[in-house]
């Protein structure tokens, strides 16, 4: 088996980089990512397919195989390289910034002589005056922990609760909600529910638990977990809980939590009669979750007794101060909605809560910025307001969409006018707010563009954004089993086309190239950063126009400029335009 794992190893590194053998090094910028992204999703559909069929050997020496293999080595550096804390470093104060540095780290990616290193602990204070405290592994656990994710993962989704949506592939919490209206709307729905927290979760999980139940190298899991953390320069030992800040610990933590649903069907729902008699239905997001059942004492007595006990095999509780049972037409908040009947319809709403925080960021970066120039505040105001107004597209936000920009309006007239506090009403209309369209008063500036000119940019109104009902997964949904790959495909399309509505041109390229980069050939999704690509530079006359455009990865993007490499637009596809 030795032999055979690997050469298949030594064929997948040569297919990535031609003449490449594991212990080589390899350049960044010559990493093959289509052939690198085929061979790692090719091997984790094998996976899917030996855990559906129980064969725990063949899944392990599939995973033996994945990690191994420097088509996923090279994934896993490139993931911890792009994503956002790319620039903050560990305990040893390592950076991987520079595409040399980047290719000595997929050499050296290898349990051999491994070992991890402690959290670097920082406390990151809190709105009632207490602190959350945030891990920082170094870059090479960070690295070590995605190539691992990436082969424990598709058994994570094989394995998970149908209505478990925190931190998985294409799960969103507009998932979450449309499942509880789902389970809650109806006149004859269950009318209670039993609000979960899972105290302190990613803290308390039961180290033995893990090392019994987690399919991963029992001396690689064990150093994650016991690794600790460094605070004020002294080393703190970890003695439950997944790795802070860990790419894996969402995977762990799941895993941990699933099997809660079935244990809920089994006890309230294993006939048809029990099922219309309890309507008991399980909403997890990570460690927040609702039970809905038909009676108070249902939940209180029955339902609750058997949470705990799950919870209780894994070293963990429930929150006694954030868990309790509610009556629908009272209401509760839920992932930033609020859930409740109004004469037996069901409405779900944005949070007060989710409301007033957004109002805080405003007041935060007005604050902070008492003489900016409109235009780069306007900039730096859109991208909350946008962030916050998508984020409730999905439910019934038009008024509160008018409330907050409203709102908005008043504290950037109070900002305007202590500014200038010389200047009268009338000179800071004229010089801030302008009419656009039928919008009167809207908050306009100017900012400079690449090329050294200037472009008008005006404050985002929540109101603008079209309320579009969402469409929830299909529980069964795997995204790494071949049989579900029409389906994502198709889910994509929609939900880019849902996302860029109103940014017509990166639609129509998205469309024009069916949602896949020009270079490495895999989908354009919303957690990578993306690049517009010039087919004819702007230093040589080019212009930024859709026959002159094209979208990529960012690091495919560096990838062409580094060798040079011509990129051609696609063909047309029909309809693309029409769809835009």
């Amino acid at each position: 088996m030795g032999t055979q794992k690997q050469e298949f190893v030594e064929k997948g590194a040569t297919e990535v980089v031609a003449g490449a053998s594991l212990r080589e090094p390899v350049a960044w910028h010559s990493i093959n990512w289509r052939k690198a992204h085929r061979n790692v999703r090719r091997l984790q559909a094998r996976i899917v397919k030996a855990k559906k069929e129980g064969k725990k050997r063949k899944v392990r020496a599939l995973q033996f195989i994945l990690t191994h293999s420097l088509s996923a080595r090279a994934l896993a550096v490139k993931r911890v390289t792009t994503n956002r804390g790319k620039r903050t470093p560990g305990v040893d104060g390592e950076v991987w910034d520079t595409p040399r540095r980047k290719a000595q780290a997929v050499t050296e990616l290898r349990t051999t002589g491994y070992r991890p290193q402690p959290l670097r602990r920082k406390a990151i204070p809190k709105k009632n005056g207490g602190h959350r405290f945030l891990g920082i592994p170094t870059m090479k656990d960070r690295a070590m922990q995605a190539l691992y994710a990436l082969a424990l993962d598709p058994i994570a989704e094989t394995e998970a609760d149908p209505n478990s949506y925190g931190f998985r592939r294409e799960r969103s919490p507009a998932d979450a909600i449309e499942q509880s209206f789902g389970v809650l709307a109806r006149r004859t729905s269950a009318q209670w529910v039993l609000e979960g927290d899972i105290q302190a979760c990613f803290d308390a999980l039961g180290h033995e638990w893990l090392m019994a139940h987690i399919p991963l190298p029992k001396s690689l899991l064990r150093g994650w977990l016991k690794a600790g953390y460094v605070e004020r320069g002294r080393w703190q030992a970890t003695e439950s809980g997944t790795p802070q800040g860990g790419i894996i610990s969402p995977i762990l933590a799941n895993m941990a939590l699933d099997g809660l649903e079935a244990e809920l069907q089994r006890r309230f729902g294993q006939t048809q009669r029990e099922r219309s008699r309890n309507k008991v239905h399980l909403v997890r997001f990570a460690d927040d979750f609702i039970v809905t059942g038909t009676t108070a004492e249902l939940l209180e007595d029955e339902v609750r007794p058997v949470v705990e006990g799950f919870l209780v095999s894994r070293e963990a509780k429930l929150s006694a101060t954030k868990t309790h049972v509610t009556h629908i037409n009272e209401g509760f908040d839920f992932l930033g909605q609020n859930v409740r009947k109004y004469d037996q319809k069901l409405l779900i709403r944005p949070s007060d809560g989710s409301v007033k925080a957004l109002l805080g960021k405003i007041r935060a970066i007005l604050k902070a910025n008492p003489q900016a120039k409109a235009g780069p505040l306007i900039l730096q105001l859109n991208a909350v307001i946008r962030g916050w107004a998508n984020y409730h597209r999905h439910v019934v936000s038009k008024a509160t969409f008018n409330k907050v920009d409203w709102y908005i309006h008043w504290m950037i007239r109070r900002w305007a006018r202590k500014k200038h506090r010389r200047k009268s009403a009338g000179c800071i209309k004229r010089k801030y707010f302008k009419t656009v369209g039928t919008r009167n008063w809207v908050f306009s500036g100017e900012v400079r563009n690449g090329d050294g000119t200037m472009r008008q940019v005006q404050l985002y109104s929540a109101a603008q954004t079209p309320i579009v009902r969402h469409r929830k997964i299909k529980g069964a949904a795997n995204p790494y089993d071949p049989e579900w790959e029409h389906y994502f495909e198709e889910r994509l399309r929609w939900k880019t086309r849902d996302r860029l509505r109103g940014r017509r041109q990166t639609l129509r390229l998205w469309l024009e190239q069916r949602g896949r980069c020009r270079v490495c050939g895999e989908m354009l999704i919303e957690t990578e950063e993306w690049d517009m690509h010039h087919l004819r530079p702007r230093v040589e006359g080019g212009e930024d126009r859709l026959d002159n455009l094209v979208l990529l990865h960012l690091n495919c993007h560096r990838q062409v400029h580094s060798q040079g490499w011509d990129v051609s637009k696609p063909r047309p596809v029909k309809g693309a335009l029409e769809e835009a």
